[in-house]
């Protein structure tokens, strides 16, 4: 059986969704900003709700969940978030679950560009005492962010920390670049237990994220250096290769590390 796909957000995941092919999906319709001359693709939100879709990718940003995350599950679909920084709103997320079950449809946290969430929330299972997420880019991908507010990104000649404290607050500063923290913490000890440290380091020309978590099950650390977006300097390769695997596993007869 085919999986009828929306997406909402056409940039550098959407586009690399739709190329990828997936074997058993079939992209139905994409919402964006502005009109394009693609037919799937349109700017009318209720143009795009009138297409049939079994799972629509949220790949827009923060506001993308909150205008349209409860329409989606209404609609019958399933929703795959990727902005999970929004969810630092308790109030957003408590809506999209009770709206998922009263609709019996699901609400999917992909990994995305982190790894290890299978570990960490197993690991929460038997109970989680810290989790601590470093995420660090070079300078430009925080223009535009709070970070300028601290620091001259131009002139910057050596590691800075811009942010450290819960992943609640970091996620609401920064919403464009660490919405992996927000998917860890809510895997894990919840966002605002999960310490997240952001770095801006003009020694690096890749992203590179940490995750260290303790607990009953032991201690563990993961760690990822990843290639930088070209189409977005603020997300990295691994994200869009992700979520074709995410959108994959939906359509597939096979699951891996579910």
């Amino acid at each position: 059986m085919t999986l009828r796909l929306g997406l909402i957000g056409y940039g550098a995941i959407g586009r690399h969704i739709e190329v990828a092919r997936i074997d058993d999906v079939e992209l139905v319709a994409v919402l964006v900003k502005r009109a394009r001359r693609d037919q799937r693709i349109t700017h009318e939100p209720d143009r795009f709700f009138a297409a049939p879709m079994d799972v629509v990718v949220e790949c827009a940003g923060h506001d993308a969940v909150r205008f349209y995350g409860e329409r989606v599950l209404e609609h019958g679909a399933d929703l795959l978030v990727t902005s999970v920084g929004a969810f630092a709103d308790d109030a957003l997320f408590d809506r999209l679950l009770a709206t998922a079950r009263a609709n019996g449809r699901r609400l999917f946290l992909p990994s995305a560009g982190i790894g290890a969430l299978d570990i960490l929330s197993a690991a929460a299972v038997g109970g989680l005492d810290s989790v601590t997420v470093t995420v660090r880019k070079d300078p430009s991908a925080w223009k535009g962010t709070a970070a300028e507010e601290l620091v001259d990104l131009a002139s910057l000649s050596a590691p800075r920390i811009v942010f450290d404290g819960p992943v609640r607050e970091g996620a609401r500063l920064y919403p464009q670049n660490v919405n992996i923290s927000a998917a860890a913490a809510i895997a894990g000890i919840g966002l605002d237990r999960t310490r997240l440290v952001i770095v801006a380091d003009p020694t690096i020309a890749t992203h590179i994220v940490e995750l260290e978590a303790t607990g009953a099950f032991g201690r563990f650390s993961f760690r990822e250096d990843v290639a930088v977006s070209e189409e977005n300097r603020k997300t990295g390769k691994l994200v869009a290769m992700a979520l074709v695997k995410s959108v994959r596993q939906l359509a597939s007869t096979l699951v891996l590390a579910a």
